[in-house]
């Protein structure tokens, strides 16, 4: 790894950060405490990073992805550690975590449908019809706004189409 693999890697962490509200500019932000102790890492490791001294080791990389919430992958590529094609399976995808171990969470339904390529415009059906499948306790099949206006549009749609007996979605 070169000095400036390191110094664009680090530059690309702080922004993610910075975006995160973590202030790790002002000495006294506590920026970069938070973030280690949130990520359960060394605030050394975290302050060898953002000053271009040394690339954080693996675990510590998972753990700021976790955070941050970045994929894994995308921390590695962007560390320079491994490429894009050293992470694609011999099917030709791309190498994903098993749903919900990665982050220590269960994914959600836009993840899942981006992990599946599922279409945008069949998007609010996949996650309408989905969501029925998942158990009703506190916190995991929880919506978003997002969500309900999104099943909502679909609602809209489906009863639109039941009415004038046409499809929205060509296949």
């Amino acid at each position: 790894m070169t000095s400036q693999d390191l110094d664009a890697f680090a530059a690309w962490v702080e922004d993610l950060m910075r975006g995160r509200g973590y202030d790790i500019d002002s000495p006294r932000g506590g920026g970069k405490s938070r973030i280690a102790d949130e990520a359960g890492v060394h605030r050394a490791a975290v302050t060898r990073l953002l000053q271009r001294q040394s690339m954080p080791d693996l675990e510590t990389t998972r753990r700021l992805a976790r955070v941050l919430g970045v994929p894994v992958r995308d921390m590695l590529i962007r560390s320079g550690r491994l490429t894009a094609e050293e992470l694609t399976d011999p099917g030709g995808r791309p190498a994903s975590p098993t749903p919900g171990t990665e982050f220590g969470r269960r994914p959600t339904l836009e993840e899942v449908a981006d992990l599946l390529g599922v279409p945008a415009d069949r998007r609010d059906m996949f996650l309408r019809v989905a969501e029925q499948f998942l158990p009703n306790e506190p916190g995991t099949a929880a919506e978003t706004e997002p969500a309900r206006q999104a099943h909502a549009r679909a609602d809209g749609r489906l009863s639109m189409e039941a009415a004038t007996g046409t499809s929205s979605t060509s296949d």
